[in-house]
């Protein structure tokens, strides 16, 4: 797949091509049905299927210090976008001059110039161009100018027969936020994964008998609520079952709130330094500050067999 930052990255030559234009933070199952299309149709017409995407966040330029939490880094949504047969990705770096393009402006820059659209594939709530002035009434209307159709593809909806909230990345941050690592999994049809480098912490883990990789997370990450949760954590490749630990170490008085993962099981494991993923897969429960040591570290005991428990009846990951 080829990835593209900003329009002068896109080859001269480059022919028509079927897209869709969006954050796509967290490529959820929504996410995954207009891709998905968008693809579709670009295999049925024998042209490649581009997706348009911005960095930093659009909300953090038009509104600073609103950026929201990120449910996945940009490396991560290419990989997804590719799993789902994407040829192409366009990060367009997204400064306040850029925010300035009329709709009309928007469309004829990047798509028509530059992507040269045969097909644009939408959701419904799409918005584009200055002060998101355009929706996809008037992407369809600039369409029969500039010989592009528009496909708009309704979102999924959460909950039985279809009831419930629409499948949204705003959906995927609260249920995060709020610890509902099963439900936020739900949504994206897969755990939601923290990523970081594994730093030196205060080492504690290791003197109770419990090491764990202490993750030193990208700005803005969606971090799940305080809690003790089961999941995996990655490493050179290798998904190891794990408990994790999300909060502020309360039974040490704490301040800094991190994300530290044991790999169950595993002796002798060196990830200093190394990037590694956690995937959450549920939750346990709060973080509390025990009598004693020793009623933490039978409490810790507990969530462990917990957590292999869980992992193991989940399946391979």
């Amino acid at each position: 797949m080829q990835r593209w930052r900003g329009l002068e990255d896109i080859p001269e030559d480059w022919g028509r091509s079927v897209v869709t234009i969006g954050s796509y933070d967290g490529v959820h199952r929504g996410h995954q049905l207009i891709i998905g299309r968008a693809v579709a149709r670009a295999r049925e017409l024998g042209v490649p299927a581009v997706v348009v995407t911005f960095d930093p966040h659009p909300s953090e330029v038009v509104r600073p210090g609103s950026h929201p939490p990120v449910l996945a880094t940009h490396q991560r949504r290419a990989e997804l976008m590719a799993g789902l047969g994407v040829d192409a990705v366009l990060i367009l770096p997204f400064t306040a001059e850029f925010s300035r393009l009329t709709p009309a402006d928007f469309v004829v820059k990047v798509l028509v110039d530059k992507l040269h659209a045969r097909v644009v594939v939408e959701g419904p709530n799409f918005r584009f161009g200055h002060k998101a002035a355009g929706n996809v009434a008037f992407l369809r209307e600039l369409g029969t100018t500039y010989d592009y159709e528009v496909e708009v593809i309704d979102l999924y909806e959460r909950g039985e027969a279809g009831g419930g909230e629409p499948f949204s990345s705003t959906l995927v941050r609260r249920l995060v936020a709020e610890g509902d690592v099963a439900g936020a999994m739900e949504v994206l049809g897969r755990p939601h994964r923290v990523e970081g480098v594994v730093v030196r912490g205060a080492q504690r883990g290791r003197e109770l008998g419990f090491p764990t990789a202490n993750l030193e997370t990208p700005p803005h990450t969606a971090i799940p609520a305080d809690g003790v949760y089961a999941g995996w954590l990655t490493a050179r490749g290798e998904a190891m079952p794990a408990a994790i630990s999300v909060g502020t170490n309360p039974q040490f008085d704490g301040t800094e709130r991190t994300v530290e993962a044991y790999a169950i099981d595993r002796v002798g494991l060196d990830l200093y330094g190394l990037h590694v993923e956690v995937d959450f897969l549920a939750y346990l429960r709060g973080q509390e500050k025990f009598d004693s040591i020793e009623a933490l570290l039978e409490r810790m005991a507990a969530d462990v067999k917990r957590a292999r428990e869980l992992v193991e009846e989940h399946g391979s990951h």
